[in-house]
């Protein structure tokens, strides 16, 4: 084997891809691989963001991983308690010495003369071009631009005399110290700086088109310091993992079946924590619950803020930026000396790499998911991606423990090559993410799709995937297997 060949690559050193490969060195530690990064550390989301009280938005015990205990007493950790958790899994895997930095995949192409992938890179900095050859790929770039969120396009943005910011290109050094702030945005970025800076800034204000579902949760789970008290490290972490998986999912589908029950009891929470804050119209959305996904705030700390009148929301839509702040539509102008766009991130799947077959272009718009993690006609190929109403790491550690036992029934019986095919006549399309937010609608043209059946349909349901990942048998009619 060459010194650039390797059983795997994986693509990405965030949270999937460090996942995935300690998967590898306790369950299939006759591979090889390669971790390719395109920046200089690991972390992905967590060592990129840097916006003030950047943190997770699942609890750590689901958000972790399965086989690595969560020893914080928090539940919802801030990112450099994420990133400390992920060097030390890093460490303890021996992950650290496989990885290689600032390799950006720009392409991907698979021979089925060999049934090998090659692997081209570019180092961003020295913008020197690599080659990497593997067996398979393992997909764990996420499915966001890592180089730009999205930002609309604001009338007359160009008058503001401010500074106009994205909290994905957050500047560390910006003082916002008695400053009038204005956050853009109703999700889990904007509700989560408003608390974060509300003590130093004279004023923040969330500007929001429209209302978010969002839910206060203790940041210390009793129970679970309770049963870690009682019980052995791993066997503590397994049971509340459990029982924070099956909570969610209790909650998820009882949002789906009883909307407007769980709509009262959520509003009732709401109203509990504002005090006398109004309710109406910032937090009554007019879509039903999990529709979009749901904000949790850490200790109830977003609605401390506004309770204390540190912080202020707005439901209203912009007409225009002015020199001192916004005006809106209704006529008001909201002063400002720092705008942050919280508006939500743009969807490049694959890290935008091309990906070829055979040296022709793949198309992935025309294909649908297998099992939520191989793309239809596409060899050796494996997708990383989380669930959108759970923890991402629930679904990627499944996929890293369905993978894992497909490399041993590959090795098994001699095979060099799988991949998925659809068999079934008529199959239907549906959008692959199953959430009516913006920034799903503005990417629809450029993902894979999901079927309107198993196995082409992604459910969203952690207890029929752990079934199907890692109890059904590997060796299914829509797999097609084949030898060098």
């Amino acid at each position: 084997m060459s010194k650039n060949q390797f059983d795997i690559v994986i693509i990405g050193a965030g949270l999937s891809g460090i996942g995935a490969a300690c998967h590898l060195h306790r369950k299939n530690k006759n591979k090889t691989y390669k971790i390719l990064e395109a920046r200089t550390e690991i972390g992905g989301t967590w060592s990129l963001f840097k916006y003030p009280g950047i943190r997770s938005d699942s609890d750590m015990y689901t958000f972790g991983y399965s086989f690595k205990t969560w020893d914080d007493d928090k539940s919802f950790a801030p990112a450099p308690s994420i990133l400390k958790y992920l060097k030390e899994a890093s460490e303890e895997f021996k992950v650290t010495e496989n990885i290689t930095f600032n390799q950006k995949v720009i392409s991907c192409n698979f021979d089925t003369s060999t049934n090998l992938w090659t692997v081209k890179t570019i180092n961003p900095i020295t913008k020197e071009e690599s080659f990497y050859t593997s067996n398979h790929i393992f997909n764990c770039s996420g499915y966001y631009n890592y180089d730009h969120g999205y930002t609309p396009k604001f009338k007359g943005l160009e008058n503001f005399k401010g500074t106009f910011i994205h909290p994905q290109k957050w500047d560390i050094n910006l003082d916002y110290s008695n400053k009038k702030v204005v956050v853009i945005g109703s999700g889990a970025t904007a509700v989560t700086i408003v608390p974060s800076i509300a003590d130093k800034v004279q004023k923040v204000t969330m500007l929001q088109r429209s209302p978010t579902y969002i839910a206060a949760l203790p940041n210390k789970d009793k129970i679970a310091g309770f049963i870690k008290k009682i019980l052995p490290g791993k066997i503590a972490h397994t049971l509340v993992r459990t029982k924070n998986i099956l909570t969610d999912m209790l909650f998820f589908n009882l949002c789906r079946k009883f909307p407007e029950t769980m709509k009262k009891l959520i509003f009732k929470g709401i109203k509990k924590e504002l005090g006398d804050f109004p309710i109406e119209p910032h937090f009554t959305p007019n879509y039903k619950p999990w529709d979009q996904r749901f904000c949790l705030v850490p200790d109830g700390d977003f609605f401390k803020a506004l309770k204390a009148g540190k912080a202020d929301v707005i439901t209203d839509t912009i007409d225009t930026f002015v020199e001192n702040g916004i005006k809106l539509n209704s006529g008001q102008i909201v002063e400002a000396d720092i705008i942050v766009s919280a508006t939500g991130l743009s969807l490049l799947p694959f890290g935008g790499a091309k990906i070829s077959l055979d040296n022709v272009p793949f198309d992935i718009t025309k294909q649908f998911i297998y099992k939520g993690l191989m793309l239809s006609e596409l060899p050796n190929f494996f997708v990383f991606a989380g669930y959108t109403n759970a923890s991402w790491t629930l679904k990627s550690d499944l996929t890293s423990e369905y993978i894992s036992r497909m490399l041993k029934y590959l090795d098994k019986n001699n095979y060099s090559a799988v991949k998925s095919q659809v068999i079934e006549e008529n199959l239907g399309q549906i959008p692959l993410i199953n959430l009516d937010s913006g920034y799903i609608h503005r990417a629809i043209d450029i993902l894979p799709k999901q079927g309107d059946r198993f196995p082409w349909r992604l459910y969203q349901n952690f207890i029929l995937d752990y079934k199907v990942l890692r109890i059904d048998k590997i060796n299914e009619k829509r797999l097609v297997f084949t030898k060098n």
